[in-house]
Formats: structure tokens, sequence, C-alpha cells
């Protein structure tokens, strides 16, 4: 069987270190730049743009989106960075995926990820694999977003802010601090709201171990005790491998995390410092 030939409209601009493979479709009005890998059915839609950027096997790029544009930051002196995009993700009208800066070099993208219209993701970012981020998102510099997490609509990430794995936020968050993984957070500023048990079952989560995240989000935060001693604590004792990513992604926290709504700051705990409504 032979190779597909990539298919390349007549108005499509291409730069001559692009490298194209088989089965590629690129539209009208298309800019391919300096220094990209597209890979074997990558579709790129009218009037993208595409730059110093690997995309993914089968990547769909639909119209007016930048993939590997320059960052949005005034530290940035034209050092060659870029952006890595995993197979399968689709980006869809108007969507800026940023390249890194000297920081990192890169900004990178896992698999199997949505980029709802106009989203944006901007320099040094790391995304697992699929993310949904909804209409109108925008993440920060620096942030990290882990596997199977969903970013509501027209939500604000800080930067330097981590989400969880599987972690879900609701529409028009306002999130300056990290979201721990399988939880639900809205509001501004955000604040937890239970546990993600939808998205937890349909990941194939069981009942024994959905009944051992619930424990822990519960002793953690019911507690009278600070949260710093109750995370102490529960990372002395046996834990399922879920509760273990969850309780080290909060020790691990430099930022501090967000809390439920009812939790109270005790006096003398450093761990959620900025988690005021002030901030």
């Amino acid at each position: 069987m032979s190779a597909a030939i990539p298919e390349i409209h007549s108005t499509a601009v291409i730069h001559p270190s692009a490298q194209i493979a088989e089965g590629v479709d690129i539209g009208p009005y298309a800019v391919i730049g300096e220094d990209v890998v597209l890979h074997p059915r990558v579709r790129v839609g009218p009037h993208a743009v595409v730059e110093f950027a690997e995309v993914g096997e089968a990547c769909q790029i639909h119209a007016g989106a930048f993939v590997g544009t320059a960052p949005q930051d005034l530290k940035y002196r034209g050092e060659s960075t870029r952006v890595v995009l995993g197979s399968g993700c689709v980006v869809r009208e108007c969507v800026t995926l940023n390249r890194g800066t000297a920081a990192t070099g890169e900004t990178r993208i896992g698999a199997r990820c949505l980029f709802m219209a106009y989203s944006h993701v901007a320099h040094d970012c790391i995304l697992g694999n699929e993310v949904i981020l909804a209409n109108s998102v925008a993440i920060a510099g620096h942030c990290e977003i882990g596997d199977g997490a969903v970013i509501g609509g027209m939500v604000g990430l800080h930067q330097f802010v981590r989400i969880g794995k599987l972690a879900m936020i609701g529409a028009g968050a306002m999130v300056p601090l990290d979201i721990p993984p399988f939880v639900i957070a809205w509001g501004d500023r955000a604040r937890l709201n239970g546990l993600n048990l939808i998205g937890l079952r349909r990941r194939g989560y069981n009942a024994e171990t959905i009944a051992s995240i619930k424990k822990v989000y519960r002793d953690l935060f019911s507690s009278s005790q600070p949260v710093a001693d109750n995370l102490a604590q529960l990372r002395q004792q046996p834990q399922t491998e879920p509760v273990k990513e969850f309780v080290e992604f909060l020790k691990k926290s430099s930022r501090g995390f967000c809390r439920p709504a009812f939790a109270k700051a005790t006096a003398g705990e450093p761990a959620d410092k900025k988690s005021t409504d002030e901030e």
C-alpha cells in the first residue's frame, strides 16, 4: 500500500525547514512556519498558523488557531523554544498555544486533549493526556494540568498553578492556588466542592478505591486540626495508589492549595496562607 501524499492547498505558505509527513492535510492560507514537524494525518485548517512546534499524529488544528507562536512574556528574547503537541489532539478555532521560554524551553501537551474555541495555553505549561479546556479558558505561564482534568469555560489559572489528575473546575472560576486530584472546584476564588465522583467512575475506579479517596478528603478537611498536621499523619499510613497521589500532590504544593468552602484556616498553618478571599 502506497503512502498517502500530503494534501497542501496552493495558497498555503510552507517554510522550507518544515517536515511534513504522509497524509497531512493543510488548508487554504494556512502558514506552516519555521522548525515545524507535522506527523502523519495531521489536519491544519484555513488561516491557521503553526510554527516552532511538533504536532503529533492525527491532530486536528482548526481555522484560525495559532500553535507555537511566541510567548506573551516580556522576558522572552527570541530564544529557540517550541510546543510539543501529543497525538490525537483537537485544537478548535482561534485557540492559542504559545511556545516556551528559556525557563524550560517548551510548552508540552499530552495526547488526545481538546482545546475549545478561544482557549489559551501560555508559555512553559505542561498538560497531561486527555485534558479538556472549554471555551475561553486562560492558562497562565508555567501551569501544570494532570491527566483527564476538565476546565470549564472562562476559567482563569494563575501562573505556576497545578491542577491534579481528573479534577474538574466549574465555569468562570478564578484559580490562584493548586487544585488537588479527583476533586470538583468552582467559584471566585475557587473552592473545593467535593470529589469528581462521576469522573472517577467513568475512569474505572471501583467503589473501594473511591471510598478511600472520600475518607482522605474528609480526614484532611473536616478535622479541627490544621490541614498540614492531618497531611503529615496521612503520609505515615498505608495508602491506595490514588490516595498516595492525592496526598503527595498537596505535600508538594508550593503556592498552597484550594480548600472546601467550609474549611477554616488555622493559626500557624502555612500550607494555605494565600487561600483567603481577600487575595
